[in-house]
C-alpha cells in the first residue's frame, strides 16, 4: 500500500512538472525572450572576425573605442536601453523616425567623437568595425536584416521583371 502511494505522489509530481515545463515551452515559443547585448562578448567577437585589411590597421583597443562610440550613438538615438529607463528601447527612435544603424550618420558620429578625443580613424576602418559589429548582432538576433530604402519606387514589392 505504501508502495502504490508513494508511485501516485511520485506520478502526480511528475504530471504538475511537465504541466509547467510544457506551458513554458508554448509561452517561450509564442513570445522568445529578447536576445541579450553583451558588450565583452560583442568586442571579441568584433576583434576576431573583423577584415584582415583593417585588424593590420587597427589595435584591439581601437576597436573598443569605437565600438565604444557605436554605443554611444545608439544610446542617443533612442535605440538601446536596460529596462530601467521610462521608454523601452526604440520608443525615442521610433517617436523621432527611423534610425539607420550603421549608416553614414553612425560613422560621421563615430570619427568626430574620435577625433574630439584625439584619435583619428578612417570611414573605412570605422566602417569595417561596425558592419562586423552588426554581423554579430544579426547573428544574436538582436537586429533584423537590412530594410528597403523608402525613397526608391516600389520598394519591397521584390525583383522586378525587365
Amino acid at each position: 500500500m505504501v508502495l502504490v502511494t508513494a508511485l501516485c505522489v511520485i506520478g502526480i509530481a511528475c504530471g504538475i512538472a511537465a504541466w509547467f515545463v510544457i506551458g513554458e515551452a508554448a509561452r517561450m515559443a509564442a513570445e522568445p525572450p529578447p536576445p541579450v547585448f553583451d558588450p565583452e562578448e560583442a568586442y571579441e567577437w568584433v576583434v576576431a572576425h573583423v577584415p584582415d585589411i583593417v585588424a593590420a590597421t587597427l589595435t584591439p583597443d581601437d576597436v573598443r573605442r569605437i565600438l565604444d562610440f557605436q554605443l554611444e550613438y545608439f544610446r542617443r538615438q533612442g535605440v538601446t536601453g536596460n529596462g530601467s529607463g521610462a521608454n523601452r528601447p526604440g520608443e525615442v527612435a521610433a517617436a523621432s523616425g527611423a534610425v539607420v544603424v550603421g549608416g553614414p550618420e553612425t560613422v560621421d558620429f563615430i570619427v568626430a567623437r574620435a577625433h574630439a578625443t584625439g584619435e583619428a580613424y578612417l570611414p573605412e576602418q570605422v566602417h569595417a568595425v561596425i558592419d562586423t559589429q552588426l554581423a554579430y548582432l544579426r547573428a544574436i538576433g538582436a537586429v533584423g536584416p537590412q530594410a528597403d530604402d523608402p525613397s526608391t519606387p516600389d520598394a519591397g514589392s521584390g525583383p522586378q521583371a525587365s
